[in-house]
């Protein structure tokens, strides 16, 4: 049976991305649920590196065709259920996976489905979180906790990209983990690795409020790359031996040519960060050699969405520090421009309600 929760208005505002870096807020019928959907009102809505690249023409995880409703970090609340759905109901606050797989290619197939050719995602290639409402299969509907702000629940999205990234970075308990990159990500991954049983965090950040964040959610040091002595001060806090696991979450050539120096023999070096397309690195052969290093890349969150939401539901992860500036939909360039700017480290849009936490 379809459901609706009572809406004053059947009109709402949507950010649609025109393409070479344009934006147009289009007031639009809200959409009704269909068969095996959900209508979100959408709450909180994070700006993600994704979303810059795409602004400045660049591929997201899947092809861009404007116009297109970007965004694809965002909670909200349920506000009508589609014929066939279950589990969900009018009310629940929830958060959305956006990444969907077609299920038949040969990486869906083999368990690679991160790698789908036909991968579509909502605020990529479906109209997303920078509108007021929005329609998804509830397939791609996680419900968290009553009491988990909209704030922390528009989180899980980088939360769950981080967990596939800490998974394949193997940390062990014991482990010393340099973090290369104090935004969002960087303060995420910091968390993750301390809860993965790190023996010791550090992290190489230039921005001190950013060090200064990641020593209040559970980094041990933190330093800045950029001084003179910083690697001699990096190696002190390793015994002189390096890291056993590197996560660079830049996308600069300086952070990564870093992470090597910073990794110990048999490290593991993770290059999470989403870099330029036509980005090239000297890769420093008799380094890896030598040092037998292992050198990994992380795409999107392939089955980790849920374990994403059970960590925030469980309040083990902390967001306040994170985020540092609220938009409206209507304020989308500036948020953007405010993302890519020192001045932030965490920017979200509030399509109905700046105080949505």
């Amino acid at each position: 049976m379809l459901s609706r929760k009572k809406e004053e208005s059947v009109k709402m505002k949507a950010c649609y991305f025109l393409g070479d870096k344009n934006f147009e807020v289009q007031d639009i019928d809200i959409p009704e649920a269909l068969p095996g959907t959900v209508v979100i009102k959408n709450m909180v809505c994070g700006i993600c590196g994704t979303d810059v690249h795409i602004y400045h023409g660049e591929p997201g995880s899947a092809d861009v065709t404007p116009p297109i409703v970007l965004g694809h970090e965002y909670s909200g609340e349920v506000v009508a259920v589609g014929e066939g759905v279950t589990g969900i109901s009018c009310g629940d606050h929830v958060t959305i996976d956006p990444n969907i797989y077609c299920g038949s290619c040969v990486a869906c197939r083999s368990g690679k489905k991160q790698m789908c050719d036909s991968m579509e995602a909502i605020g990529v290639t479906r109209d997303g979180g920078f509108a007021q409402y929005s329609r998804v299969p509830a397939s791609q509907v996680y419900v968290l906790s009553p009491e988990i702000s909209f704030e922390a629940g528009a989180m899980a999205e980088p939360v769950a990209c981080c967990l596939h990234g800490i998974d394949l970075a193997g940390i062990r308990a014991g482990d010393r983990v340099c973090v290369v990159g104090g935004g969002a990500i960087g303060l995420i991954m910091v968390q993750l690795a301390r809860l993965s049983g790190a023996s010791k965090i550090i992290l190489s950040e230039p921005n001190e409020k950013r060090r200064s964040a990641a020593l209040s959610l559970g980094a041990d040091a933190a330093f800045n790359p950029l001084e003179e002595g910083s690697l001699e001060r990096f190696l002190a806090q390793t015994d002189d031996m390096g890291a056993d696991v590197v996560i660079e979450c830049v996308g600069n050539l300086s952070a990564v040519r870093s992470a090597f120096q910073f990794a110990r023999r048999g490290a593991t070096i993770l290059l999470f960060s989403v870099p330029k397309v036509d980005a090239t690195f000297e890769l420093p052969l008799f380094e890896v050699f030598k040092k037998e290093l292992t050198i990994k890349g992380s795409f999107v969150n392939p089955d980790t969405h849920g374990r994403a939401v059970q960590l925030i539901n469980s309040g083990k992860l902390r967001f306040d520090t994170l985020i540092t500036h609220r938009y409206t939909v209507e304020e989308l360039p500036e948020a953007i421009a405010m993302q890519m700017s020192d001045a932030s480290i965490k920017v979200v849009v509030c399509p109905n309600h700046l105080d949505a936490e």
